[in-house]
């Protein structure tokens, strides 16, 4: 798979060009013998984020590991929609863990697939954020600290959307959940809660630690297929916007990922070693509103009475990882 960048030209209908790209540079979900790793009839949401990104990442994972991947997943979303039991819709070799182990789980796999001297078979971890922000992040910590052999990927949805939306410790500041309710003078989430797990994996300096989103599948695909190559403990945070739990229409789910990263929100970048070598330039930011207005976990902050005070904070926080990040295109780029 090709990293060098790829344009696209829009010419009014909607056409794209590069028809004639050849099929070596194009995405392994355009591959007709990719793996499909989660296939149909499993029951997730219309328009379910998570749903995409892990068929997303674990293709390419399968690609660059020659099928030979051992995943691990936690409690969550991800595996019950996946696994009503008996029947499941992964194509993969696939273990259910606990709320919050799943990083243990998978570091015992690796120790085994050493101890047989079995160097060709990868493990991936995988998990929601509730999983692994909050009731894994003990064990994710270890996993960092021993630099165990795995790739660990977070697909954050920022809530406990299986379990009834309450608020993780990925769920933003203002968001309405069912456990930070728009009430009182500060409606959802208090600001200043809450954990930015990317930069503390960084703060491990473990060889490798990126962001991606469901909007863009190259980016997803090409940062699968760099920390698939590495050893040692590697992490990858990837946004799904859930339309359930954000209260956004299923056929946006693409669109709001877009607008989360135009917007300075999520930023997406690349660390290796604890610092950030690389990160995904805006070319035109959007505000933070065009983002928020999208979803009704927001929608306190417009009506019955406009929030400026609120979305300000907002707009400053995009702001301040705009600066943080680099993210801005320059002039001349």
């Amino acid at each position: 798979m090709t990293t060098a960048p790829i344009k696209f030209y829009q010419v009014g209908s909607y056409a794209i060009g590069n028809r004639l790209l050849p099929s070596a540079a194009g995405s392994v979900q355009s591959d007709a013998d990719r793996t499909n790793a989660l296939t149909s009839g499993h029951r997730a949401c219309q328009g379910c984020g998570e749903a995409l990104g892990a068929r997303y990442a674990l293709d390419a994972a399968m690609r660059v590991a020659n099928n030979k991947v051992i995943t691990v997943n936690a409690t969550g979303c991800l595996e019950v929609f996946s696994t009503p039991y008996p029947e499941t819709s992964w194509r993969i070799a696939w273990l259910h863990s606990l709320f919050g182990n799943a990083p243990a789980v998978a570091t015992g796999i690796a120790a085994a697939l050493k101890a047989k001297g079995r160097t060709d078979i990868r493990v991936v971890g995988q998990g929601g954020d509730g999983a692994t922000v909050d009731i894994g992040f003990g064990a994710l910590s270890g996993m960092f600290e021993r630099n165990d052999d795995v790739l660990y990927i977070c697909y954050d949805n920022e809530a406990y959307m299986n379990t009834g939306v309450q608020r993780s410790g990925a769920t933003p500041p203002a968001a309405r959940t069912s456990t930070t309710q728009a009430v009182g003078e500060a409606p959802g989430n208090v600001f200043g809660q809450g954990k930015n797990l990317p930069r503390i994996a960084m703060a491990h300096e473990i060889p490798y630690v990126a962001t991606a989103t469901v909007a863009d599948l190259r980016d997803l695909e090409n940062k699968v297929e760099k920390a698939m190559q590495m050893r040692g403990a590697r992490y990858l945070h990837v946004l799904v916007p859930c339309p359930l739990g954000w209260g956004s229409q299923s056929c946006d789910t693409v669109k709001i990922a877009r607008l989360a990263t135009e917007s300075g929100l999520f930023p997406v970048f690349e660390a290796e070693r604890g610092e950030v070598t690389a990160s995904k330039k805006i070319r035109r930011q959007v505000p933070v509103e065009e983002y928020l207005k999208l979803q009704a976990r927001y929608g306190h902050l417009f009506s019955p009475k406009r929030r400026d005070d609120v979305i300000d904070h907002l707009q400053a926080m995009a702001d301040r990882n705009i600066v943080r990040y680099d993210l801005l295109e320059s002039a001349g780029e």
